[in-house]
């Protein structure tokens, strides 16, 4: 696969969690990295996000009322099928493991959640689809 160089702000990652302190929190260590942020409250808005942007990646809430995150995926799936995801849980269980694998989740992140782990996650799971070169940034 060829490498591209890209600036992170080129790259939209949307943040779809019910609690707004975490969502705060996951989007400042995004944005921090130069992302561009898009949020969502509940799974239903997170499709409304996807629908109306270009997202790249998308991090899961997995609880959240109505559609859980993994039913948020399937859904947005049906139009961007290579899509990025990475769930974040209070409740990293064997059987949510093999759910997300099954959805090919790109991993799962366990709160409370690391920032330099939801960075390094982001940006892998980015350079591993898009092929971009992130480093020199």
């Amino acid at each position: 696969m060829t490498s591209v160089t890209a600036g992170r702000w080129e790259y939209a990652v949307l943040i779809a969690d019910d609690d707004p302190a975490m969502r705060e929190t996951l989007r400042e260590v995004v944005a921090g990295a130069g992302f561009a942020t898009l949020m969502a409250s509940c799974g239903e808005e997170a499709l409304d996000v996807v629908g109306q942007n270009a997202v790249h990646l998308a991090l899961f809430d997995m609880h959240m009322p109505g559609l859980t995150g993994l039913e948020t995926l399937q859904l947005v799936r049906q139009t961007h099928a290579v899509m990025p995801a990475i769930l974040v849980t209070a409740d990293p269980s064997r059987n949510l493991m093999i759910e997300a694998q099954k959805a090919s989740v790109y991993c799962i992140l366990p709160k409370p959640v690391r920032k330099d782990m939801v960075l390094f996650s982001v940006t892998r799971a980015i350079q591993r689809h898009y092929g971009a070169d992130l480093t020199g940034d």
